[in-house]
């Protein structure tokens, strides 16, 4: 999931606001503690484990595989692919430059 994963988000975001490690001052360090805390238990999977899934699909039928299938990055490509109009498929396969062209 290129660019939509919540880890590389968190990650990211962490990085940014601690950008001198240690030796960041923290406006609010209540407020840093709760954020913390929250992470925590993203991380660890709190809310997940405290109230557990009677069954691994959802109203649909599908399960978490099926849904990460759907939800993979090469899948939603594929989607927008087709979601496009003829008339723009064409402009944009004639439009570019084929290789053998570059080399004469």
């Amino acid at each position: 999931k290129r660019q939509r994963d919540l880890g590389v988000f968190l990650r990211q975001r962490v990085a940014q606001a601690f950008r001198e490690g240690e030796n960041t001052q923290i406006a609010d360090p209540e407020t840093c503690d709760r954020m913390y805390e929250s992470l925590v238990r993203i991380h660890t999977n709190y809310y997940k484990n405290k109230y557990p899934r009677l069954k691994d699909t959802s109203f649909t039928g599908l399960t978490v595989e099926d849904y990460k299938m759907i939800l993979a990055t090469d899948i939603l490509k594929q989607m927008e692919d087709m979601k496009k109009g003829t008339w723009k498929k064409l402009r944009e396969k004639f439009s570019a430059k084929k290789p053998e062209e570059d080399s004469k």
